[in-house]
């Protein structure tokens, strides 16, 4: 495949790594978190986002959609899904920009065209580029490979945010490229971790472990879910898989649970299932923490 779909290209990024980052979203994930906070990135095709609450009725996008799949209903514009294409040519005629479209491709060359207008920044600080999604892992392994080989031998440190939820032959294709892994461990039992995720953790556990025999840099981030998976018996078992299994931990990042993207939700047309979960407060954190370190993990960070 010689494009890919991104739904964003984040500049000037303090998080996911070290030093000033462009980070960039692949649309498209295997999984379906029900927390998840980039709902716009699961689905491996565009998507129009629209917010009914500022749509004043104006018509302008009837008029510009080409395949006349909107009409005023009640003073609001309705797109009918079966008949859009996701062209985008409703977005500039929008008065009120309240219709988004997710998801542009982009080639390799594009996209490390785009990548290279901050390589100042990386210069200057120790940054580089981070690689996100959605699931990075999930896209084509040659567009993946072509783009970090292009990007290692311009000697940009690149990161890759994942769930390792892929196959390892594939991983093994970019390992050569890759600084470090910032890879997620959510859930320890597998069977909660179906319930809330939609897979088990058997692939992901086992390329972690992959990784880990091979000398991976890698970076563990859990996400701390109020009412899924804030307890101790989970991050027990989450240090003491990592400790018995030598996996070189270079950092651990405890991200508490927020619903910031929730409100994407709607506009997607979609409803979000995270209403009952909770944010852990300081004092949880700390007590995971401690945890960690019981077990000989020290670089533990609250948050990104």
């Amino acid at each position: 495949m010689n494009k890919s779909l991104i739904t964003d290209i984040q500049k000037y990024s303090i998080h996911d790594g070290t030093g000033i980052r462009t980070t960039v979203f692949f649309k498209g994930c295997p999984l379906s978190c029900l927390w998840c906070h980039n709902p716009e990135t699961q689905k491996f095709s565009k998507q129009l986002l629209f917010n009914a609450e500022k749509c004043t009725g104006c018509g302008s996008c009837v008029q510009a959609c080409p395949l006349k799949a909107i009409s005023i209903y009640e003073n609001i514009a309705v797109t009918d899904y079966n008949i859009c294409n996701r062209c985008g040519a409703c977005l500039d005629y929008c008065l009120q920009n309240v219709r988004e479209l997710s998801g542009k491709y982009y080639t390799v060359d594009e996209l490390v065209q785009e990548i290279e207008k901050d390589k100042v920044f990386y210069e200057q600080s120790n940054g580089g580029v981070t690689l996100s999604g959605g699931e990075v892992l999930a896209q084509d392994a040659g567009y993946l490979e072509a783009l970090l080989s292009r990007l290692y031998g311009k000697g940009y440190r690149v990161n890759i945010d994942t769930s390792g939820y892929a196959p390892f032959q594939k991983i093994e294709r970019i390992l050569p490229f890759v600084d470090t892994f910032l890879y997620d461990i959510k859930i320890m039992d597998p069977v909660i971790h179906k319930k809330y995720i939609g897979v088990d953790n058997e692939l992901i556990l086992e390329n972690l472990k992959q990784l880990g025999r091979r000398g991976a840099s890698i970076w563990i981030r859990i996400p701390v879910i109020g009412g899924v998976n804030n307890n101790n018996a989970n991050m027990e078992q989450a240090a003491r898989f990592l400790k018995e299994e030598n996996i070189l931990v270079k950092q651990i990042n405890l991200l508490a649970y927020h619903n910031t993207g929730s409100g994407k939700y709607k506009r997607l047309k979609w409803e979000y299932k995270g209403e009952g979960f909770t944010t852990p407060d300081s004092s949880e954190l700390d007590e995971y923490t401690a945890i960690f370190m019981k077990y000989g993990f020290h670089n533990i960070k609250i948050g990104g």
